[in-house]
Order: structure tokens, then sequence, then C-alpha cells
């Protein structure tokens, strides 16, 4: 039996029966995925124990998906305290047997690398976000984050340049940054099932007498989506002869920091925090409602949340942090941290009716290339081929 080890940087709950839940997007379903290829799937990952469990997390381990438990912890302070104990947890979760598949960047990953080093053990990576990027100017607030910043960057470029697989999720954007001499494919994480796409592209409005709705999708934990700069920017829409509402759909500990930015601005009833809804159809509901989709983020891999309102027709503007400039024309995207010339961008594109019909024609287009059926193909051969490192 061919036993993977995945260390992966999630954050999952344990109740009294021993079963491990996680948050909708890394559920079993995510998980068996590699049993593509291999036997068994062993997952190295934080685990709280509870009583009881969040009503949109799922459960995420079962038939041929085990845990290894790390202590959990929250943050460096939290993490400075078990340290120890965490090095000790990742280091004795993985055999000499085992294959190895890294997703980066990864604190974890960090503490497994001398063990595999001094075995001489083979590993792959799957690149899914860019340190360089996640501890930018105004994406992070913390006394150490130009440490933190340098400390990844180097830890995932050496990291890639030892693996023996690599799978990105950037068409080129990570590949550049971070480059692999082994077997490469780009494979994005956002697999989209048939029922998640619009079956055709939305139909040109030309008299919308009703207000304008913005949607965005993405978690609050830290400031790496740029809803600060979002806030701002509708305000300035709002007072530029359009009237437009945002939902934020998500949730996170910088929410009470957005409400009162939506208080100071003048928008809090143009301003409607969601909360964490569960994946699929809840999400799916609140993007058929919208006329249009931001995502303004300081830092990216390839956002599945984009590429999800994509499939729905829905017209996108982004910044052009990491991989979206991979989904979006020039036209339709800014610098991250550019508050007047989102302002700019949105107010132009609610402004031409055409110019959103073309946009959900070409974005629907775009999102059929991660069509779960396509990437699984893909997927495999990723699979297979670290199977046989």
């Amino acid at each position: 039996m061919k036993t993977v080890c995945v260390i992966i940087e999630i954050r999952c709950l344990r109740t009294p029966d021993g079963k491990i839940w996680a948050d909708a997007v890394f559920a079993y379903e995510f998980l068996s995925r590699y049993l593509m290829a291999f036997d068994h799937v062993r997952v190295v990952a934080r685990v709280l124990d509870v009583t009881e469990v969040p009503a949109n997390m799922k459960r995420a381990d079962g038939e041929g998906v085990s845990f290894a438990p790390v202590p959990y912890y929250v943050g460096p302070v939290e993490f400075t305290k078990k340290a120890f104990a965490v090095r000790r947890a990742v280091q004795q979760a993985v055999s000499p047997e085992d294959s190895v598949i890294l997703r980066i960047p990864s604190n974890l990953a960090n503490w497994l690398m001398p063990v595999l080093q001094r075995r001489r053990q083979q590993y792959a990576v799957e690149v899914v976000g860019d340190p360089l990027d996640v501890y930018a100017p105004g994406a992070v607030k913390h006394p150490l984050r130009g440490f933190f910043r340098w400390w990844f960057t180097n830890r995932q470029v050496a990291q890639c340049a030892g693996a023996c697989a690599a799978s990105y999720v950037t068409q080129y954007a990570l590949q550049r940054r971070y480059p692999c001499a082994g077997f490469t494919t780009n494979i994005s994480s956002a697999e989209l099932p048939e029922q998640a796409f619009a079956s055709t592209a939305r139909a040109l409005v030309t008299d919308h007498n009703s207000p304008y709705r913005i949607v965005t999708v993405g978690s609050m934990e830290q400031m790496y989506k740029g809803y600060d700069v979002l806030i701002p920017a509708l305000s300035r829409v709002n007072n530029n002869g359009l009237t437009a509402h945002l939902t934020i759909v998500g949730n996170g500990r910088h929410r009470p920091d957005l409400e009162k930015l939506a208080r100071e601005t003048g928008q809090a009833d143009n301003v409607d925090f969601r909360g964490q809804l569960p994946a699929g159809e809840a999400v799916r509901a609140e993007l058929d409602q919208a006329d249009l989709f931001v995502l303004p983020s300081r830092s990216e891999g390839l956002p599945r949340a984009m590429i999800e309102a994509m499939a729905r027709g829905l017209p996108c503007i982004g910044s052009n942090a990491g991989g979206i400039p991979e989904l979006l024309e020039q036209e339709n995207m800014v610098d991250p941290g550019d508050v007047d010339g989102l302002a700019g961008k949105i107010h132009d594109v609610l402004a031409s009716p055409e110019r959103m019909a073309q946009m959900s024609e070409r974005n629907l287009e775009i999102a059929r290339q991660y069509h779960r059926r396509i990437l699984n193909e893909k997927r495999r051969a990723f699979y297979q081929h670290v199977r046989n490192c």
C-alpha cells in the first residue's frame, strides 16, 4: 500500500467521536482526490479538540483519508509557545516510505524539510500562494512582517528548487518566482463541477433602475483581499453619480475594523456583511444576484472566488496581484491599494452595459477551463509522477 503524506496549512476540529472537520473547501471531497494515484492519504494539519463544530464545516476524514494531528495554534505568539511540540508532531507524521506533498507556503513544511533532507527523501510541492505578496506592506500588521516576508519567500524558493515535482495554481506567475527543475504542471485549486456554471452569459441590460449590486467573497482574517480599499472606493462611486451596494461574503478577525470603516466612509447602509456561507449553492445565489464581482487583493495565488464568479457569467474587476492577470484583461484590473483607480474602474464598468455583457461572455468562456473533468486529468498525471519519484 502506498501512502501519500500531505502537509497542509488548514485548521481542523476534532469531535469526541474522533471525526475530523474542516472548512468546506478542504473537506473529504478535496482531500480524497489524492486517492487517484495513492492507496491512502495521511493529512498533517493543525487539529483542535472541540465538543461541537460550526454548521459551515464538513467532515474531512473518511475512507482512505486519515489525519496526523499537529498541536493547534493561531498566530506567531501561540506558535512560539508550542514550537517544539509542533516540530515533533510534523516530523513524526512522515515515514521514510511515504510519498510527500507539501502545500506551500507552509510553516509546517518548513519544520519537515530538515528531516526530508537528512533522509534524502524525495518530495513534491503544490504551490498555492506567494509569501512575497502575503507579507507585502499593508497586507499584514505585524512588527516582524519584513522578516517573515524574507524568511518564507526564501524557504519557498528552496523548497521548489529541491522538489522532484511541482504543481502551481497559476499558469506562469508563481513559476517565475519559484522555479522547479523537476516535473512541473499547473493545476488550479478551483475545480468546478458542472452545476457551478451558468448556462449562458448575462443579457445586455440597458435600463438599470435599482442600485447596482457589487459582491466579493473572501476571508477577513487578514487584509489580503483589499476590502479596506474596496469600501472607500464604493464611497467614491456613490458620490460620483451612481448608486451601488456591496455584499461581502466571508468572515474573520478584521470584520469589526471593516464595519467601522464602512461607517466612517458613510457606507454603513450600503455594505452588507453576510458572514461565512456554505460553499456551493449559497455562495452561487449571492453571485447570481449581483451585477459585478470585485476582488482588489494585495496577495493571491489563483483566486477560486473569482473563478466561481466568472463561471456564473459575472463581470469581474480585480487587482493585478498574483494569478489574477491570468484571468482578467488588463483593462479590468488596477494596482493593489489604488482606491481612486478602483473607484474609477467600477464606475466605468457599471456605466457601460455593453462592456458588462462582453465581460460576462468572456468570463464564462475562461471559467470553463477550470471544469473538474479537465483539471482531474492533469491532477492524475501529477500524482502518478509523485508516486514514482
